[in-house]
């Protein structure tokens, strides 16, 4: 898959790829910035602004305006924020890109950020974290993290409080903004029918005008590992299932074994045929679900295995779960040869079928662009997965897989811990 990179004179990069066979494509503005790089005062309020892009704009003051305009031309947009990036996106008919561009780049650059909109947002907002609460599957993740990355910004919601997102002033959104709507800090992405002469026409058109920051954008504080021995975190809730993350501290963005820990998660929990899906599911019966996954942001990661069981079986589901960890580390389990290529087709596979999504092509290069010192294509990395060893699995195993990286986090309707922190001994 070919790409090209450019930087507008503003310093705003701009990543095209250009996919001549597709009749639609997607534009995505990316910030480098979320809720890690928030005051505590006002935790949320990256997610919070997202919100308020699509609430009015100076060319369109209302929300109506703006719905209307993009349902005029058959497209969708969406936001997402992360405790390390902001985007804002609009998929489209590729021979509407103009519009995408004008409507996209007014909203993220010209929000009114009118004081009404706010006060009525607070209440929605309220009501998403309310409705997170209640939703387990979704909520253990952030227990998990609160847990691993303890009182750090990184350990924090994304979404932040009720106290604090009902505190937020305008004011605190146009500091914000200033501090972190740069172009420097900022990132175009563009895939679909298009070709890279016409997106960078259209990106200095809508987005030329953006002005160079007046000093360097702030760093997030870097996350210093601080855990000497296994952790449990229980937020006791009463519901009729029991969710876990068991996970395991791992490294960040640039580490250069993250394929080889990406097919080890693959043989642990990738699929219906993997290790844990085998034995908790299927010659158990002690969860529908059940998952492997790595998590990393630009200075540290976790593997982390998510299961939603019976609540009467949770002790043994965590067993099964953390004995197939150290199984697999110490060689007790062998990895067959067979095992390992099954594991690197299902990466393979699942890379493929999500770069059929221009939304997903742009947060394929995005994530590199923002975060690695270079791009590499979809290629480049099967080549790379394709080069991983079973010895050098078994051995990333053994690094991470140690009682003073373990985290367990719960939601369940348990009244102490100290039940599941015997469990990891």
């Amino acid at each position: 898959m070919r790409f090209s990179k450019n930087t507008l004179k503003n310093g705003l990069r701009v990543i095209t790829v250009s996919l001549p066979n597709l009749e639609s494509a997607t534009v995505t503005v990316w910030v480098k910035t979320g809720s890690r790089m928030e005051e505590n005062r006002v935790a949320g309020i990256s997610h919070f602004l997202e919100h308020m892009v699509f609430k009015g704009s100076k060319k369109r003051p209302t929300a109506k305006e703006i719905a209307e305009e993009v349902d005029a031309i058959g497209g969708e947009f969406n936001a997402a924020t992360n405790k390390d990036w902001t985007n804002f996106y609009i998929k489209a008919r590729a021979g509407n890109l103009s519009t995408a561009f004008d409507v996209l780049a007014d909203m993220v650059l010209n929000p009114i950020l009118a004081e009404e909109e706010i006060e009525r947002e607070k209440g929605v907002i309220v009501e998403e974290i309310r409705m997170y609460e209640d939703t387990p599957m979704f909520r253990i993740g952030d227990v998990y993290e609160q847990l691993a990355f303890g009182k750090t910004p990184l350990g924090r919601d994304i979404i932040g409080s009720e106290k604090t997102v009902t505190g937020l002033k305008k004011d605190d959104f146009v500091r914000y903004r200033n501090k972190y709507y740069y172009p420097e800090n900022m990132l175009l992405t563009v895939a679909g029918g298009v070709d890279e002469k016409q997106v960078l026409a259209l990106a200095g058109q809508h987005l030329g005008q953006l002005k160079k920051a007046a000093r360097s954008v702030s760093q997030p504080l870097a996350f210093k590992k601080q855990q000497k021995k296994a952790q449990v975190k229980l937020h006791s809730k009463k519901k009729e299932q029991a969710h876990f993350i068991l996970g395991f501290l791992a490294e960040g963005r640039k580490y250069k074994g993250k394929l080889i820990q990406a097919v080890l998660a693959s043989i642990l929990g990738g699929g219906m045929s993997s290790r844990l899906f085998s034995e908790v599911r299927e010659r158990r019966g002690l969860a529908y679900s059940v998952r492997t996954s790595v998590e990393r942001y630009e200075d540290t990661g976790y593997i982390g295995t998510y299961a939603g069981v019976d609540v009467a079986r949770i002790d043994e589901a965590i067993k099964v779960t953390l004995n197939e960890h150290y199984k697999l580390a110490s060689g007790e389990a062998p990895i067959s040869a067979k095992e390992l290529k099954k594991a690197k087709e299902y990466i393979k596979g699942h890379l493929a079928l999500s770069l059929e999504d221009t939304k997903d092509i742009n947060y394929f290069f995005a994530d590199q662009e923002l975060y690695l010192p270079r791009i590499e294509t979809p290629e480049a990395i099967f080549k790379g997965i394709d080069k991983v060893t079973i010895e050098e699995v078994i051995a990333e195993a053994k690094k991470i897989f140690r009682p003073e990286k373990l985290n367990l986090a719960i939601i369940g309707p348990y009244g102490r811990p100290e039940r599941f922190q015997r469990l990891l001994k």
